[in-house]
């Protein structure tokens, strides 16, 4: 692998309501910004807003499919944008760079529109 490797792509489902709801319960975050839209909207935000961990955790899991997860020797990210139900979400990833012993990657979350959402840098290392 050299610097330039694209990773295939992890396309997800549309983001629902109901998968809201049950990520606020798997993770214990019930600000109601993520789950009540009366609350949402009267918070100036038009509706609720997706969890940015849930996000960050789509990065997470295509970093899973591409490299073993006990090789990540870094992982950081940057929230660019909220995500709203309805939208769907793909995470591309790539290698940046290759030292003599890791791979330096980036990531990014983004919906159909090509809006990022998530921008994430990691390091593998190398066997």
């Amino acid at each position: 692998m050299e610097a330039g490797t694209v990773f295939e792509p992890l396309v997800k489902e549309e983001i629902t309501h109901t998968q809201l709801v049950k990520y606020a319960g798997a993770s214990g975050d019930f600000n109601p910004i993520h789950t009540v839209v009366p609350f949402a909207e009267s918070a100036g935000l038009g509706g609720v807003i997706a969890h940015g961990m849930m996000i960050m955790g789509f990065v997470g899991q295509a970093i899973g499919q591409w490299f073993s997860v006990k090789d990540l020797a870094k992982f950081s990210s940057r929230f660019k944008a909220m995500t709203r139900p309805g939208e769907k979400i793909t995470v591309t990833g790539s290698v940046v760079e290759e030292t003599a012993n890791r791979w330096i990657c980036q990531a990014e979350a983004v919906n159909e529109d090509g809006e990022v959402k998530v921008k994430a840098y990691f390091e593998i290392k190398k066997k």
